[in-house]
């Protein structure tokens, strides 16, 4: 049995856009079989300011607050998150978008695996704890 999974902005991009990468269909089969899909609040801010039309916005409001929301305490995710990316830095590796330290700085703190497409959380897995998963051939 699969166990609970991160679905990072850009698979639920995909997902939404009906774009049939691996990553998305992972998404349609945990919603379709009831699986645990686990978000950010950060996750859920991309997501929802992406959307331009106010009836999709209140659709897509209401479905992700079906799933699960992991919360840290606001300082701790945003020192943690600040670390990471420095830690990052320092070994000369750029992430283009902060908050993509953010979101695996939550995956990390409760041990579940990443889904994405951004190849910003590979460049990160490989010099954190952070765990991405992988389709299996």
């Amino acid at each position: 049995m699969r166990s609970s999974l991160l679905f990072d902005t850009s698979v639920w991009v995909d997902f939404l856009n009906k774009n049939d990468t691996p990553q998305a269909l992972l998404l349609q089969e945990y919603i379709e079989t009831d699986r645990e899909v686990l978000l950010t609040p950060t996750i859920v801010q991309e997501i929802l300011q992406g959307i331009r039309e106010d009836s999709t916005y209140t659709e897509i409001k209401e479905a992700l607050s079906y799933f699960t929301l992991l919360e840290l305490p606001p300082r701790r995710a945003a020192i943690g998150a600040a670390d990471l990316f420095r830690s990052l830095r320092k070994k000369g590796v750029t992430i283009r978008k902060s908050n993509d330290c953010l979101i695996a700085y939550y995956a990390v703190s409760f041990s579940v695996p990443l889904v994405h497409t951004d190849r910003d959380f590979d460049h990160i897995s490989k010099y954190s704890k952070l765990k991405i998963w992988k389709q299996k051939n």
